[in-house]
């Protein structure tokens, strides 16, 4: 998501580096990297001449900053334009004062509607909002069933009345249902088209009419890139739609739609989805989007994802084990399927401030350690998880470990070598003492150079201070052990 948009920024950022001040003469080469990433990233046209209009007139009239380079003033500002284009704060689900409130779903054949529909409807949940589901898709094959399945799925009721009836009356008497069984929450899937029809719009006004829905949602591909604002724009003129939910953001390399439906329609991008999985749908933030397309990671998210995991209890009782160096194989093998239930590893990367820059092979490999770390330890005994140090000296015991994993003797050797290196560290930190960090068992083989390399140019608003509070914090939320 944004990887080439974040490649063509940095470009734009080395062209005002060594000068001494932001002027006219400098900056005209940076706002012309900015315009022509903003145009691959398939952000729309009018979008971009408002864009680097601003950004222009605000860069040259900015005040210089004392101890603050042109390069770090001007990404500054970028950031704000960024802000400012996408809508600045989250906007919320509505809630109606009455219960249930009503959302209608709405878009195009192929957006991922009926999958969003199920995602939004397992996020309320765990925001305790109950909801009821009511299928309306009586034209495409399995689209009821697919619906009914993913209710299932989630643990959430679905109302349906089957492919012969009219969808005006099963939204009806789906609304109906909702307020019998006191329900928060009714979300009403509809019917998409190939394309924007009379007939499609037709149908859309008459549900409308008849539940007096409080939200209208748009479901948007976004990779449409430009033509996800102008289908937004047209919903909005003959519906009157609340919100927009971007969904396949997480394939979506370029990002442009994500730049362009608020300025476009006027309305605002209120989820986004990043995954295939039910639970891969996010609230939309602004700041964190623009946190993440200057390549400054996305702390707030990561750390969110982690609390859904994450026991306070097993926490501290990790750090103290952590910091008494008895940390062992279980404990790390623990720690490796929570990372794997927040989500990929690449994905969690690029939420970390500079680590967005690591290539898509580091990445892999990352995955693929992991998945043989986790191969050996499973193939250790209980005796060997739970005490490490007797694998340090029995080459007898990973050679057998070698042969059950299907890895070689000298993997196992660098698994446990590397292992008693981190358990040595945190004693050591423990005592007040702070070693160089080595890499962590099963990730990248020590990857300190390449994440200095990868620091953005942001340095300015995020120093060094800042970052190591950061590490602070996220070690007390259960991340010093990743």
């Amino acid at each position: 998501m944004f990887d080439a948009l974040a490649e063509s920024l940095e470009t734009a950022w080395k062209k005002l580096r060594g000068q001494d001040k932001i002027r006219e003469s400098n900056i005209e080469d940076a706002l012309k990297e900015v315009r022509r990433a903003l145009l691959a990233a398939d952000v729309n046209l009018q979008v971009v001449k408002d864009f680097i209009t601003e950004v222009e007139a605000k860069a040259l009239g900015a005040d210089v900053i004392a101890g603050v380079r042109p390069d770090q003033q001007f990404i500054k500002i970028v950031y704000d334009e960024l802000l400012e284009v996408m809508g600045e704060t989250n906007v919320p689900l509505a809630q109606a004062e009455k219960s249930p409130t009503i959302v209608l779903m709405a878009g195009l054949q192929g957006t991922g509607k009926t999958t969003a529909t199920a995602k939004l409807a397992l996020h309320l949940l765990k925001a305790k909002r109950s909801t009821l589901m009511v299928a309306t898709d009586v034209y495409r094959p399995a689209a009821i069933d697919q619906l009914v399945t993913l209710g299932k799925q989630i643990e959430v009721p679905v109302f349906e009345m089957g492919t012969d009836a009219n969808p005006v009356e099963i939204a009806r008497q789906g609304v109906e249902k909702a307020r019998e069984m006191g329900v928060d929450t009714v979300i009403i899937d509809t019917a998409g088209r190939l394309q924007i029809d009379q007939s499609m719009m037709a149908e859309l006004a008459q549900i409308k009419e008849i539940v007096q829905p409080h939200e209208i949602l748009l479901v948007v591909d976004a990779m449409t890139g430009q033509e996800a604002a102008n289908l937004t724009r047209t919903f909005h003129e003959q519906i009157g739609i609340t919100g927009a939910i971007l969904t396949k953001l997480d394939g979506d390399t370029r990002g442009g739609a994500a730049l362009s439906v608020r300025r476009i329609s006027g309305q605002p991008i209120k989820f986004v989805g990043v995954g295939e999985k039910v639970e891969a749908l996010q609230p939309f933030y602004p700041d964190r989007m623009a946190s993440r397309i200057l390549g400054m990671g996305d702390v707030l998210t990561l750390v969110e994802k982690a609390q859904e995991e994450i026991d306070l209890e097993d926490v501290a009782k990790m750090q103290e084990k952590m910091l008494a160096a008895k940390f062992d194989f279980t404990d790390f093998l623990k720690q490796m399927r929570l990372l794997k239930n927040m989500g990929s590893l690449s994905g969690l990367m690029k939420l970390m401030p500079g680590m967005g820059k690591l290539s898509g092979e580091q990445l892999r490999q990352g995955e693929t350690k992991l998945k043989q770390s986790e191969a050996m330890i499973n193939s250790m005994t209980a005796q060997e998880r739970k005490n490490p140090d007797v694998l340090a000296g029995s080459p007898s015991r990973r050679r057998r470990i070698a042969r059950g994993s299907g890895y070689s003797e000298s993997d196992v050797s660098q698994l446990v070598s590397e292992f008693s290196s981190m358990r040595s560290m945190m004693k050591k930190m423990s005592q007040g003492n702070m070693p160089g960090m080595p890499g962590m068992p099963g990730m990248f083989g020590g990857m300190d150079g390449g994440s200095r390399q990868a620091q953005p140019g942001w340095r300015g608003y995020n120093t060094g201070a800042t970052q190591s509070k950061k590490k602070k914090d996220k070690k007390k939320k259960g991340f010093g052990n990743l």
